[in-house]
């Protein structure tokens, strides 16, 4: 009796399984997967992060950093919903009865579509999706932002995002969240690029007719990002038109620019070749004082793309960068970019995409010293593969996953005797490599209509290679405490030990999770949360706020430390009025192991036992961010406002040590306690419009003297506790006005007249106090540095 009513429920069990199967059978094979890529109709150039969604199914995904889609939904007809901001958005009816790749075309606003249904876009947050601390800009958004000397820029703009400064006027680089310049990770078409700036600051390095998409991770950063403690800026350029041959360009009051796009195959291939050149320094050889003097920058990007078939593309992206600066032929200074990308689109069906990519990057710094007779070289080249997927599993459950190896070669500096000098020897700095190889694994899942998490983890390792010499110190420490002076010295290395090329010299690896949390209250409104970890294996050697070209990158090793951070963002996001207002309000908290710190006079040029003058601290960062959108109407912008600590620390290592700064938490360079940004355009009619900003900073942390001294009938100043003073505020206005002739209607020649205005108010911002010795009194005064006041530019654009 037993062994029937078994062998019955058993017999049942399998029967219930089997229609289990059959249904689950059946429901899967009534969804199908609509897949493909969305591209500008007026050159095929494909578009990132444009929204695809089916309002029916409330569901819907974006494109990737090529323009590809997927999208898996039950069999029928839905109306599908594409939208991009600057785009008009696109309604159209597909019917679902198989796998399906359906490519579509959108228009910029203003043009128009024929057999579609069209509406205007407005720049509505993704409530749903799990991505926070992520800004994204447009190009047509920076172009219309009023910068000085009339220059777009590309960082300049990201300065009026939330979370975002700098080390002040004409400073190079961008802080974010309290972090240094050195912790950006900032991607040209994935190509690492170590100094982004030209003219040591006044303006960067990206020309904006070559920039298609602009994104600046804060936090929340995906795991197939690594390698820096504080944000990610990634920049993609253009692929050039595949339809038709163009040629767009500006002429400024400094430099010009000229870029030429175009098809190699119709719809299959393109080209794209910009150039970019100032010539403020033609002007200074009119001065006979100035004859012998320059300084300039020029740069070149360049893309070729081809789409092999439906499945393959292959694109080679290249850029190239270099400043100039020159006083009397004795003294020359030359540094700058180059970089080189080939990369692989296959898509292996249509739910997985696939990119691999084969890139160079090279930072050279040169300095040639005519009249002391040398020449010094110095630079950092990395050689990276990388092999990205991603899988659109479902409608609620994507996958990324990847590998990457980077090689890196340090030249920390390379002495030659210049001109006809011949009395000083050749010296070389040893060189250093080190192999940075990491995979990845990011996923993100809609739990249920409100919760949707992304989680990750990125595992990295680190090799530091030689040929180097390493030198080992008693008790394992190259910086000794003096306890009688209180200070810290150099250390004496006790032996010393080669290592061959390639040779492991110091391997470190770590576990980098990523995870990121969305909670729908309602169809206008969610709560998001994100924590990331980070190690950035890369260290600059400066101790300046603003990097210059002169500084170095080292590579971890037995004394260096790897920078960990981890960072926790809270999150509160809302579409108002159907997008017309967005609001977004985080507040972070993020804290940093191994941040380098600097003995007091710390001699880091050409320095070959650079850690006799560094010790690993410890940083942290927090605070509140605030935005607000208006997305729509003839008058649009955004105000920002960051309410924000960033501290530094490096106590004593023994309880006999005092640290720096006694060991107490200082005020980094990068603190500044408040940052209100307002920028804003509006558009009067067809032929004028105008943009202003506004910005706001708390001034930046320094170090006055508290004191003087009489020395040898010198009087020389004493310093306090470190940062603990601050520069005056910094803060200016700027305006402009854009003139678009009506008859651009009628030809295809087009053109627009840009006049702006930088620091309307003449504000004197201070760059830098210095103090000197007054040498009729005799007592230290302040000297205040300002760059710029009021600039007026203008400028001429134009493309047919």
């Amino acid at each position: 009796m037993y062994i029937k009513t078994s062998a019955m429920i058993t017999k049942k069990i399998g029967l219930l399984i089997i229609v289990i199967l059959t249904a689950f059978t059946s429901f899967s094979q009534e969804k199908f997967t609509l897949s493909g890529t969305i591209k500008d109709s007026k050159n095929n150039e494909t578009l990132i992060g444009v929204n695809i969604y089916i309002p029916a199914l409330k569901i819907g995904t974006t494109t990737n950093e090529y323009g590809f889609y997927s999208l898996t939904a039950p069999k029928g007809e839905y109306q599908v919903e594409i939208s991009y901001v600057g785009y008009q958005t696109l309604q159209q009816q597909i019917a679902l009865n198989q796998n399906t790749k359906n490519n579509f075309s959108i228009s910029e606003s203003g043009e128009e579509l024929q057999e579609v249904i069209i509406k205007d876009n407005k720049g509505k947050i993704n409530i749903k999706s799990p991505e926070m601390s992520v800004n994204k800009l447009s190009i047509s958004t920076i172009k219309k932002m009023p910068v000085v000397l009339g220059e777009v820029d590309v960082l300049k703009s990201i300065l009026l995002l939330p979370g975002v400064t700098n080390a002040g006027e004409g400073a190079s680089g961008f802080n974010v969240r309290g972090g240094g310049a050195d912790q950006n990770l900032i991607l040209l078409d994935e190509a690492t690029i170590f100094n982004s700036s030209h003219v040591f600051g006044f303006f960067s390095v990206f020309n904006p007719d070559a920039i298609k998409d602009l994104k600046l991770y804060k936090g929340g950063i995906p795991a197939r990002f690594g390698g820096r403690a504080s944000s990610v800026l990634e920049i993609y350029q253009k692929d050039g038109s595949s339809k038709d041959f163009h040629v767009n360009g500006g002429i400024g009051l400094i430099s010009s620019r000229l870029l030429l796009e175009g098809p190699i195959v119709k719809d299959k291939g393109s080209f794209l070749i910009g150039g970019r050149a100032s010539y403020a320094h033609l002007f200074l050889k009119l001065s006979e004082d100035n004859k012998d003097n320059s300084a300039y920058f020029y740069d070149l990007n360049t893309k070729l793309s081809y789409k092999l078939n439906d499945n393959n593309s292959l694109y080679l992206s290249g850029y190239f960068g270099r400043d100039v600066f020159s006083l009397n032929k004795s003294f020359t200074n030359t540094y700058g970019n180059s970089t080189l990308n080939l990369r692989w689109n296959h898509l292996y069906s249509n739910k997985l995409f696939s990119n691999l990519s084969l890139i160079y990057s090279d930072y050279y710094y040169g300095l040639d010293l005519d009249y002391v007779g040398f020449k010094w070289d110095s630079g950092i080249k990395n050689y990276n593969i990388k092999y990205d997927f991603k899988h659109y599993i479902s409608d609620k459950f994507k996958l990324n996953y990847g590998l990457n190896g980077i090689y890196y070669d340090f030249n920390p500096g390379t002495i030659k005797p210049s001109g006809t000098n011949s009395g000083i020897n050749p010296d070389q700095l040893d060189r250093k490599y080190a192999f940075e190889p990491s995979v990845y694994l990011d996923a993100e899942n809609q739990l249920s209509k409100k919760i949707t998490v992304a989680y990750g983890l990125r595992y990295s390792l680190f090799y530091r290679l030689g040929s180097s010499t390493v030198n080992y110190y008693d008790n394992n420490s190259p910086v000794v405490f003096n306890s009688d002076m209180q200070i810290y010295e150099k250390g004496t290395p006790t032996s010393t030990k080669y290592f061959g090329k390639n040779k492991v010299i110091q391997d470190y690896n770590n576990l980098e999770p990523r995870l990121a949390v969305s909670y729908q209250l309602n169809d206008d409104q969610s709560i998001k949360a994100s924590y990331n970890r980070m190690a950035q294996y890369l260290q600059l050697i400066s101790n300046t706020s603003s990097p210059t070209p002169l500084d170095v990158w080292m590579p971890s090793d037995n004394y260096i430390k790897p920078q960990i951070a981890d960072q926790v963002a809270v999150g509160y996001f809302r579409n108002i009025k159907e997008g017309a207002y967005s609001l977004e309000a985080e507040t972070f908290y993020k804290k940093i192991q191994n941040r380098l710190d600097y003995i007091d006079g710390a001699d880091l040029i050409a320095n070959n036992a650079i850690e006799q003058v560094i010790l690993n601290g410890r940083m942290r960062a927090y605070g509140l961010e605030i935005m607000v959108k208006k997305n729509e109407g003839r008058f649009n912008g955004w105000i920002s406002y960051t309410l924000s600590k960033s501290e530094q620390q490096t106590p004593g290592r023994t309880p006999e040590e005092i640290g720096i700064n006694n060991g107490q938490w200082y005020s980094s360079a990068y603190d500044k306690t408040h940052n209100l940004a307002i920028t804003s355009a509006y558009n009067l009619n067809e032929k004028w419009s105008f943009g202003a900003n506004f910005a706001l900073q708390s001034g930046q942390p320094v170090t006055y003297p508290n004191g003087q001294y009489e020395y040898l009938g010198i009087v020389v100043p004493s310093y306090g506790l470190r940062n603990e003073n601050r520069l005056p505020s910094y803060h200016h206005l700027d305006i402009s006005a854009t003139l678009t002739p009506r008859k651009n209607k009628d030809r295809n020649w087009k053109a627009e007249w840009v006049f702006s205005i930088y620091n309307l108010y003449n504000r004197s911002n201070a760059a830098s106090i210095n103090f000197r010795q007054n040498s009729d009194t005799g007592v230290n005064e302040a000297v205040r540095l300002s760059i710029f006041g009021i600039v007026p530019a203008v400028s001429y654009n134009f493309k047919f």
